[in-house]
């Protein structure tokens, strides 16, 4: 398997997990969804093009590098005339993840990378306003799954938080079959339709592990790793 890393990081990232018109919540992590979204972008796909379903075939991992901080946006939205409401976003700040993406087929893993560098439309972080923070940082990994590669990458976080949290312990979250014998749950991010008329979304298997860097550096190099079921709150 043939697995490309991303590195997400801007001043604000949403990753949906609820909307209403009133409040639209954010996950903690990177949903699959919102990155097969941003790769879909850079292939230059339209939001109805049926190719973007088969997206969904990419194994899926990402790590939990630097956890964001909460941030709650409102807007005043006048809902008829003389009648206004209050309505809520939810943010991420300054959060850092790697996202993997793996597949049996090595030609689509390059044609993503080439992609991202040459993306043809706006790439973003969950939401159109969320710009990533520069160029994309990628790696490609030849003979390595998404979780082996996320169990040895070095600490991707940034030197301030570092400093912070010395021999950290990182949450991995992952397509359940990549982590065979833990415990797994369902979740609505399977991509069935981006039309904005239409979305949908389906349920896939997701499930968590950890990551502990041992040494006080941020190399990574000596790490070990240590799993856990997930615990669904």
């Amino acid at each position: 398997m043939k697995t490309l890393t991303i590195k997400l990081t801007a001043p604000l990232q949403s990753y949906g997990n609820a909307a209403t018109f009133e409040r639209r919540t954010t996950n903690t992590y990177p949903s699959k969804s919102a990155v097969i979204g941003m790769i879909a972008a850079a292939l230059g796909y339209q939001r109805t093009d049926s190719r973007i379903v088969t997206l969904n075939e990419l194994r899926f991992a990402v790590r939990i590098d630097q956890v964001g901080r909460h941030l709650t946006d409102f807007q005043t939205v006048e809902w008829e005339k003389d009648v206004r409401k209050v309505t809520y976003r939810d943010y991420l700040q300054d959060a850092v993840f790697v996202a993997a993406i793996g597949s049996e087929n090595d030609q689509l893993i390059d044609n993503i990378e080439w992609a991202l560098r040459h993306p043809r439309f706006q790439l973003f972080l969950g939401r159109r306003a969320n710009v990533p923070a520069g160029v994309l940082q990628l790696q490609v990994f030849a003979d390595a799954t998404p979780i082996t590669v996320l169990q040895k990458m070095t600490w991707q976080a940034a030197p301030w938080y570092r400093k912070r949290h010395q021999r950290p312990v990182l949450d991995i979250l992952a397509d359940a079959d990549l982590l065979a014998g833990h415990q797994s749950i369902l979740v609505s991010d399977r991509v069935v339709s981006f039309d904005q008329r239409d979305r949908q979304y389906g349920l896939r298997a997701m499930a968590k592990t950890k990551v502990k860097l041992t040494s006080l550096d941020s190399t990574g190099d000596e790490s070990e790793t240590q799993h856990d079921a997930m615990k669904f709150l």
